[in-house]
């Protein structure tokens, strides 16, 4: 046997065994919620049109230029079937309202993406239900904008929901590009309770043209497997984060799908966010009660190098209150602010934090 193969042997060896102690060792970690909160909440910081209110978000990101927030609003609702408003949208770094479009595109707009050129990716995770005609022809699918607005690519066929098995997705929740442009679908969300949520659970690889490459994960709780994929964040090794909600963990990846580690230090994670310096911000917003007892929601701080977590930022609403009014998306500019888009939420659906 050659010194290749003896190495590559090892490797497997390894990867067998760290899958196999995280599996055992789920769900035993000690719920972190007392650490520092270095951050204080600025209300009504981003400025919407005139006669405008937020209600529900889920999706923020931050643009190229490391000041501009880019957000997909649900359109003063919680669904944009049959809205005449704008979901998606830009504020300079002063929160001034200064670009907005996708009118007529969305049924739920739920992740976003900025990549390397500033083009903005956005989910909509829920399609036709039959009943509102606002729906038909929409949903399942992901748009990939020019800065300005411009479709330049469509990942799925909106409207048709797929089985898990090919190109057409089915319940897109999140959206994130690789070192070298191919496309990662966080693809089958669900909701606790929902009869009707998709049974798909699977990241999604495309080129970096939307060509299908390969899908990778099912349900279940194994390393590799997933239960409601939410958020996904490259870090600067090029290695994939999943926030596996359902499940209580991050889950890590190289690009073809291999199966890395699981954290469950984090919490239950809706939205992961990695800057440059590979800090790692994470958004729980469904811990406590029956989903995650135990654990606050919040925002968690931490290193994506070695996954220790350093910060806690409670939500900005006491308990108890309903799943999923905190932040489930989160992102953080590069003076260091941070913001949490939640859903449920009213007037607190975009919060900024700002160092204290």
């Amino acid at each position: 046997m050659t010194s290749t193969h003896v190495l590559s042997l090892l490797a497997v060896v390894a990867a067998t065994t760290l899958a196999g102690a995280t599996a055992r060792t789920q769900g035993r970690v000690r719920p972190v919620n007392d650490l520092p909160n270095p951050y204080r909440p600025v209300e009504n910081y981003l400025k919407l049109a005139e006669g405008r209110w937020w209600n529900s978000t889920s999706a923020v990101d931050v643009d190229i230029d490391g000041k501009s927030i880019w957000v997909a609003d649900r359109c003063a609702e919680n669904s944009c079937a049959g809205s005449k408003l704008n979901p998606i949208l830009r504020f300079d770094e002063s929160g001034n309202l200064v670009r907005r479009f996708g009118e007529g595109m969305f049924n739920v707009p739920h992740g976003i993406h900025v990549d390397r050129t500033g083009n903005v990716w956005v989910t909509d995770v829920q399609g036709p239900d039959g009943s509102d005609a606002g729906r038909k022809g929409k949903g399942h699918a992901v748009y990939k904008f020019s800065s300005d607005g411009k479709v330049l690519l469509t990942l799925g066929t909106p409207g048709v929901a797929g089985d898990g098995t090919g190109a057409l997705l089915s319940g897109p929740s999140d959206v994130a590009t690789g070192p070298n442009g191919d496309i990662f679908v966080a693809d089958g969300h669900r909701e606790d309770g929902d009869a009707s949520a998709t049974t798909v659970a699977r990241i999604v690889k495309f080129t970096k043209d939307g060509t299908f490459v390969k899908p990778w994960g099912r349900t279940g709780s194994k390393p590799g497997e997933f239960n409601s994929p939410h958020g996904l964040a490259f870090d600067s090794r090029g290695r994939l984060f999943v926030a596996d909600t359902g499940n209580n963990r991050l889950q890590i990846f190289d690009q073809d799908g291999r199966f890395v580690a699981a954290w469950t230090q984090f919490g239950r994670p809706s939205g992961i966010f990695i800057d440059r310096n590979d800090t790692l911000y994470c958004a729980d917003s469904e811990s406590g009660g029956t989903s995650h007892p135990g654990w606050r929601r919040g925002i968690r701080i931490g290193s994506a190098r070695d996954g220790r977590v350093t910060s806690f930022v409670p939500d900005v609403e006491p308990e108890p209150k309903p799943a999923g009014s905190g932040a489930v998306g989160v992102a953080a500019d590069a003076l260091g602010n941070v913001y949490g888009a939640a859903v449920n939420a009213g007037a607190q659906a975009l919060t900024k934090y700002v160092r204290r």
